[in-house]
This record gives C-alpha cells, structure tokens and sequence, in this order.
C-alpha cells in the first residue's frame, strides 16, 4: 500500500518514500510517499471549493452527509480490522478505534439533527430582551468559519481520532485538511481513502497529508481557521505557541496526554462487588490498545489497609493476559505500536521506578522489539513523589498509590494537574459526593461505578459521543465532542441586536414581538412547505365560566383547592376561585385546532410552558398561535408519512390583553415532497 496525499482533489504520487513498518512482524506494511505538498494552495483551496458548498446546506442536510458516510465506512469495516492488527491491535481493541470512530459519527450526526437548527447555522437558545418596551433584542447564533479545520491526530486511535475531529467540522460547515500520525497512518489513509471513493462529501471538504511532520501548514493559517491536534502536552504546547497561531488568534484545540486515575473507596472491602469490578477495570485500562491510551488508569488509588489485597488481586489478573500476535483469537494484548514506542516506555518505566517499587510483571520474553509486558509499580509515598504524578509511561502499567481518607485520595487524584477522566468505585454515596465534588475542578470526566451500573458502564477509558472529551491543566484545556456542542466548537457564536421584526427576518426563527402575516388558510390546513416563519392565526375568543371549572375538576380529577373551595381560595395568593393551568392550556387547542383531516399528524410534544397570571371565571381567552421553526423530518421512504416538525409559538390572553400562559408547541406536518435523501431519521 502507498499512503499518499491527497490535496486540491488530486493524490500526491511523487516523493520521498518511507517504510511503515508492522508492529507484530516488524516488516513493512506499507510506504508512507512524502510529497512536497503546496500548503498555502491546500488551505485556499477548502475555503473557496468547499466552504461555500458546505455553507450552502443546513446543518441538517450536512449531517445527513455524514450519516451516509457513516454507513458507508461502516460496509467496509472488515477491512479496516485486517489492517489494523499490524498496529498491534487485537480485534477487541480494533473495534473501539474503527467501530467506535464510526459509531460516534451516527451519533453525532444524529444528535445535531434533533438539537440543532435546520439551517445553514444554529439560533441557540431564547432571545433576550434588552429594552422595557421590547423593541430591542438580542439573540445569539452560531454561524460557520469561512476556514479549514487543521486536525492533527495521534497513533494510538488512527480511525476514531480522525473520524471524531472531522464529523462535527463538517456539519458546523468547514472543511478538513487531516495529517495523522505516520504511525499506522496506512489505517487512517484506508479509511481516507474510501471516504474521497463514496463522492458524498462535496469536492475539497476533506485532504490528508501523508508526512513526518506537517512543514510549514500552520503559517497559512487565518482567525477563520482553526487547529484540533491530540498528542503529547509538550508537542502540543509548542504548537499552540506557534507565531502564527498566536499572532492571528487561530482556535487552537488541544487532547494531550495525562495521568489518569481510578480511586477505590474506602468503604470497599475485598468481598465486595465494587473490588472484582475495580480490579478488572484497572486491568482492562493496562492492557486494551496495550496502554496506549490517552485516557488509561496510570495511577491507581487504593486505601492504605487495602494495598496488598489489591496489588494480589491484579497480579492474579494479570497473569492471565496472553501476549502475542494480535491476529490470534486466543490473544489478549498485542505489542506496542512501534519499537520505537517500546523503547520510550521502557525509558518511562526506568525513571519510575527511582521512586517506586516494581511488584509485577508478566515475565513473558518476547523477541520483537514492540512487546511490552503488564507492569504494576508501587509508590509508597505518594505525596511526597512528584514523578509519578508527572511522567507518564504510554504502554501497560499502572502504578498503585496508597492514601489515608477521602481528603487525601482527593489530593492524590488531583497532584497530577489535570486529567482527561477519574475514577471512583464505592457503594457509599456519600463518599461519591465528596470525591466527586473534590476532583471535579482537575478532570475533564468523572465516572463513578457501583454494582448497580456496572453491568451497561461503557468503561473509564471510552469518551463517549454524547458527551465532552477533554480536561483542564495538563490534559490540554479542550474539549471535543459532547453531542451537538461538537458541532458549535467548529462555529463563531454572534450576539445579534435589533427589533423582534429584524432579527426574525435575519435568523427565519420567529422571536417574540415581531411583526406576523395572519394566515389566509388555517394552519392546520396547510403543508409543510407551505407554512412561512412569522405566519399567524389569531383565534376566536371564549369567556371561562364557573361551569368550565367544575367540569375540568370532574374530568381531570385535579381537585386543588384553588380551583374548588372558594373559602380556602380566598386564603390564597389568588384570592378566588381561578381556572386550572392546564385548563386554559386545553381551552387554548379548542381554539386554534382545526377538526377536519389535514396535513397535520399529530401533536409531538410542549415546551417552556408557563402560566403568567390567573384566570378566574368570567375572564375572556384568546390564543394567538404563530410558525416559530421548521425541521426537516423523514422516515423510511416506505413509511406511510413523509414529514417535517413544525415549532409553534402560543399566547394566551385575556380581554386586558394581558399574557396568561405562553408555550411552544410542536405539531408532525405531511410534507408535499420526499427530498432527494432516502433515509432520514434514526429509529
């Protein structure tokens, strides 16, 4: 295989050639062809190829690409598994990096189609008001770069750290320049390379560089663009100091390496579930990807009583760890990714251990370079021992630490100055609260596990999609994923200010106060495509009688006193009888529901409901009900109904045209057009 660049829509045939050489046999698997690549030219050209093209979909449709894409790597996995055993992955390990990178792309994809805006940007969150009069407002949204994203990635996840950079980049509408680690990059390339064959990406959204080190890309870079790089905190650092990059305030987004921990309780004795499940966790961090995982257990905090049962525990654990050719179904642990990176680790292991004191290894002798056997080191005074809080060693090791109470488990948890994930198992709450609490400030992720969540936990070491993938301090300071808000990461957020009228005009988001169009048609009885933002039905009124109230009591069972006994409803803030909330809320759809057959479905649901003043009987309501958004939705194209979700804003008044309750609410609306796109929900 010939790993090469692919830049300005064209593979890059010609330079200098390096061997990539298999972590298990330690031959070549591949040649890495170094092009003297035109960066300048690279970065001009994904801004104005692809940017515009990307910026010309909503954010909806620029997910859709990325789900389709999804399920197109997804139909190639297979062949991403042979390769990657040659990275010295087994097939458990493969699966977290190939299925794990794909599968965060379905969820990402699919959690910026229910969370973000079907347009071309994002309208976050309500508007705010700025004037007593409301005629002034603001409202934020989050629009797309007129830049390239730079993502540099590491090599122990070559599939998973592209895939999870590259999804939300896309669907915040800027293309991506990827440059991965040369180490295994015949696996990101594989992956690459069927993303450019499948054509679903417009033309110049997506380029590689296959090189050593990225030459002179981060001189060309503008405040439009912005840098993504998982790696090692000194590497980072120096890039984040790059002249450019701080001359030009290029975003700057940094995963790097750090000293987890997991912490055992002090509740947790040895006949504890909590203890089998803290020591398979601790060792399942040791040997997955062989260590050479950012988020692995590389410190282990274990009461001082409870030292020796647990460094027994993982000893007898340990011991059963196959080591060997990763292609093997009977093998547990592969090598490391490199010779070069078992030497490194050994050197780790080499400073350790002037501090500490080595109570395990596996005693497998293997001849390849690039094995590296499970090491557990013990530090007996945690507190006082830098080191172990500073230098991590990137392979199969842990170092076990000893504490005395909760304060100091904290202390330990936290000396290492920031981490991507901790820790806790305990069966005790309140030990959980004040942990958790303690090391919340110095982790970017807290995981605490008992019996009770044990069985479906997804791990300490898997950041999950849904949620943020980052920490404070020597973990870098960044933050990527974390559902729809990886999305927002890849966007500039703009305060806008004007009339109600204006901003709906700009936003095509109705904010209250605006001017409306009253709807010649009902809603009810109008299609998707046909309903306008800003377009109005302004209802029929109804005066509330004593009757209305007695009878929701009767049918709802809702006897509160407010609304029944009119002597303790005197005593109360009302100071009468007044309607039922949900009354007025039910009255309201009587008057603006139409009863004929239409395109609407059904009612999907309510939002930001609230009742803002009284209604007593002899009160006259009236409902004003006015398009707020539109989304997009489809089923499968064999399902009855093609659809789209419409957000309606609803005010309710009474005769001093004074608000009483105010909601959103969301109605299914047939759509008259199937679009081009076949599938377009996730069931």
């Amino acid at each position: 295989m010939k790993v090469l660049s692919y830049t300005e829509n064209n593979w890059q045939k010609e330079g200098s050639v390096t061997d990539l050489i298999s972590a298990v046999t330690g031959d070549p698997v591949a040649q890495m062809v170094e092009a003297d690549l035109d960066y300048k030219a690279a970065c001009e050209y994904a801004r104005s190829t692809a940017g515009p093209a990307l910026r010309e979909m909503s954010i909806h449709e620029r997910a859709f690409k990325i789900k389709f894409l999804a399920q197109y790597l997804l139909e190639r996995k297979e062949d991403y598994y042979e390769l990657s055993t040659h990275t010295g992955a087994t097939r458990r390990d493969s699966w977290i990096d190939i299925e794990g990178g794909i599968g965060a792309m379905f969820v990402l994809s699919s959690k910026a189609r229910r969370e973000l805006s079907d347009l071309p940007y994002h309208v976050e969150g309500s508007h705010e008001r700025l004037s007593r009069g409301g005629t002034f407002v603001g409202q934020h949204i989050c629009v797309p770069f007129h830049g390239v994203g730079v993502h540099i990635n590491a090599f122990n996840f070559p599939v998973w750290g592209m895939l999870e950079k590259l999804a939300p980049c896309i669907m915040a509408g800027m293309p991506a320049i990827i440059k991965p680690s040369p180490i295994g990059s015949y696996l990101a390339y594989s992956v690459f390379k069927d993303m450019v064959e499948s054509k679903i990406l417009p033309e110049g959204a997506i380029q590689f560089i296959a090189a050593d080190r990225p030459g002179d890309l981060l001189d060309h870079l503008t405040s439009q663009d912005a840098v993504a790089f998982t790696g090692s905190a000194d590497t980072g650092r120096k890039l984040k100091a790059h002249p450019n990059i701080v001359a030009n305030s290029v975003r700057f987004n940094l995963e790097a390496d750090s000293l987890n921990c997991s912490i055992l309780g002090s509740d947790v004795m040895p006949d504890m579930p909590e203890f089998d499940l803290f020591i398979k966790e601790v060792a399942n961090e040791m040997t997955v990807k062989t260590g050479q995982k950012c988020t692995a257990i590389r410190r282990t905090i274990v009461p001082q009583d409870r030292i020796d049962d647990v460094v027994k525990a993982l000893k007898e654990r340990l011991s059963k760890t196959t080591i060997g050719d990763p292609a093997k179904e009977e093998i547990k642990m592969g090598p490391l990714a490199s010779s070069l990176q078992a030497e490194r680790f050994n050197e780790q292991i080499s400073n350790l251990l002037e501090h500490t004191e080595s109570v395990y290894t596996n005693g497998h002798e293997q001849h390849s370079g690039a094995f590296a056997e499970p090491k557990v080191l013990l530090c007996h005074k945690p507190m006082e021992v830098d080191n172990v809080h500073r230098i991590e060693a990137f392979g199969p090791m842990t170092t076990v630490m000893p504490y005395e109470n909760n304060q100091q488990a904290i202390q330990l948890a936290n000396k290492a100055d920031g981490s991507l994930v901790g820790s806790l198992f305990t069966a005790d709450d309140s030990i959980a609260r004040e942990i958790t609490l303690g090391c919340a400030p110095y982790h970017g992720r807290f995981m605490i596990i008992n019996r009770h969540s044990a069985e479906e936990s997804t791990g300490h070491g898997s950041p999950m999609p849904h949620l943020t993938h980052g920490g404070p301090g020597r973990a870098g300071g960044g933050e990527e994923q974390g559902g729809a808000r990886a999305v927002i990461h890849n966007m500039q957020r703009v305060a806008l200010q004007g009339s109600p009228t204006t901003l709906t005009e700009v936003t095509n988001q109705y904010i209250k106060g605006a001017e409306t169009k009253e709807a010649e048609t009902h809603p009810f009885q109008q299609y998707f495509e046909d309903l306008e933002v800003g377009e109005a039905l302004t209802t029929e009124k109804h005066t509330v009688t004593k009757e209305d109230v007695e009878n929701f009591a009767e049918l709802s069972g809702d006897h509160f006193y407010a609304h029944t006994d009119p002597e303790a409803a005197s005593r109360s803030l009302f100071e009468e009888i007044v309607a039922h909330g949900y009354f007025v809320l039910s009255r309201a759809a009587g008057l603006f529901v139409h009863p004929d057959e239409g395109p609407v479905i059904l009612n999907y649901g309510l939002e930001n409901l609230r009742f803002l003043a009284p209604v007593p009987p002899g009160d006259t309501i009236q409902a004003k009900l006015i398009v707020k958004r539109k989304t997009v939705r489809q089923k499968r194209a064999s399902d009855k109904f093609i659809f789209g979700v419409v957000y309606w804003d609803v005010e309710v008044t009474n005769q001093d045209d004074e608000l009483v309750a105010d909601y959103t609410i969301l109605t299914l609306v047939k759509r008259r057009n199937k679009l081009d796109i076949d599938i377009f929900e996730d069931e």
